[in-house]
């Protein structure tokens, strides 16, 4: 039996659980948000209880140095001694194409995940951050991690390349990466289970802050939404999504913007957050039911850019078995769920309203019983998934 602490670090969050394995038993699990500020989020529950605290929280180190001191508690903690964690395991967003598979952390891998922090700023560089803290606290521990982008190497060469000439590609890895890969690969397993056919083809659509869709064929990634970095695609919370390229040489060269002020503007400005002044997708909500006509034309992008991707997802997979809704807002948003399966009946996909008003926290199907394609709801663990992989890599 193993001990392995799973941390999914953001840009100002830290979500951890900690697993005994191989049964999979949680033993603790929370959630740290707003890391940076002053009225930072602590929470942390077991099966005896929770605690919920507000306290300043100023970094990443901070915030570990939080967590271990939680876990190390006489009366509420779980281990006795930080030896106690055999594996430490860490969510990385985007390994390239040097990483295929699930890694001991080494030197040589701390500097790629460096090196490639450029192509998602607001995510390797915490990765990092939790990992160089994590081996300073929890010391005799294996550190591990599991890439975000890994699931996606089986796209193939024709739908990961971009039409750019060659030597880019080539010299310089510009092309498709893909990402959300844990939680894709964990939900399109456990919908290959639940309709009980391994020869499949699926749409997995990730819905929240961050957003993404995969094409899977036989429980394998064939193309994906996000590409060279996770900006494209879909509408998201502050991040823009697909765009025309020309757009950001008018911005250069007419409003005489700066390159760092375009990417701040794509990234943390854009999106949901851009077109309402609201990034959470709940306000969204209750502003569009009360009438908010930018709320209200916000949700019909967004879904309407949604829409596209099935279509085309199930042109390239010549065929739809089921269309799965995972992540915060695809989990819990019935609303979304409503307005995306709006009208794609042709497509076979026909919603069963009542069981899409159902909040429930298990996987289930949410279509009609005339439907061809399943409509399936199965909330991620990313977590769990990442435990699998770390346990499984170093079991031996």
């Amino acid at each position: 039996m193993q001990q392995i602490l799973v941390l999914n670090s953001g840009s100002s969050s830290l979500k951890f659980q900690l697993f005994l394995m191989p049964n999979e038993t949680v033993l603790c699990s929370g959630l740290i948000e707003r890391i940076g500020s002053e009225d930072a989020k602590f929470k942390y529950e077991t099966k005896t209880g929770s605690i919920e605290v507000v306290t300043p929280i100023l970094n990443h180190n901070a915030a570990l140095e939080l967590l271990s001191k939680q876990l190390l508690d006489k009366e509420t903690g779980i281990i006795k001694s930080a030896e106690d964690i055999d594996i430490v395991a860490h969510r990385v967003v985007h390994g390239g194409k040097h990483f295929s598979k699930t890694a001991e952390i080494t030197k040589e891998v701390k500097d790629k995940i460096e090196a490639l922090s450029s192509l998602a700023p607001l995510h390797n560089p915490a990765n990092l951050e939790g990992i160089k803290v994590a081996e300073s606290i929890f010391k005799n521990a294996k550190q591990v991690a599991v890439f975000d982008t890994a699931f996606h190497q089986t796209i193939p060469e024709h739908a990961y390349k971009y039409a750019i000439p060659n030597e880019f590609s080539d010299k310089h890895n510009i092309r498709l990466y893909g990402f959300h890969g844990t939680s894709h690969k964990y939900v399109s397993e456990k919908a290959i289970e639940f309709i009980g056919k391994k020869e499949s083809n699926i749409i997995t659509i990730h819905l929240g802050n961050g957003c993404s869709m995969s094409a899977v064929k036989n429980g394998k990634s064939i193309d994906h939404s996000l590409g060279f970095s996770p900006i494209n695609g879909l509408i998201m919370g502050t991040r823009s999504g697909d765009i025309d390229q020309s757009i950001i040489f008018y911005l250069a060269e007419k409003l005489k913007m700066s390159l760092d002020e375009i990417n701040t503007l794509l990234l943390k400005k854009s999106g949901m957050l851009g077109l309402t002044g609201y990034s959470d997708l709940r306000d969204i909500e209750e502003k569009a039911l009360e009438g908010d006509k930018a709320c209200e034309l916000a949700l019909k992008m967004n879904t309407y850019r949604i829409k596209k991707y099935i279509g085309s997802y199930a042109a390239i997979l010549n065929g739809l078995d089921a269309i799965v809704f995972t992540a915060g807002i695809g989990e819990n948003s019935n609303y979304m769920r409503e307005l995306i399966c709006n009208d794609l009946d042709f497509l076979g996909i026909k919603l069963d309203l009542d069981k899409n008003n159902e909040h429930l926290k298990t996987i289930r199907s949410i279509n009609s019983k005339d439907s061809k394609v399943k409509i399936l709801v199965i909330p991620t663990n990313e977590e769990l998934e990442i435990a699998k992989q770390s346990f499984n890599l170093l079991k031996k």
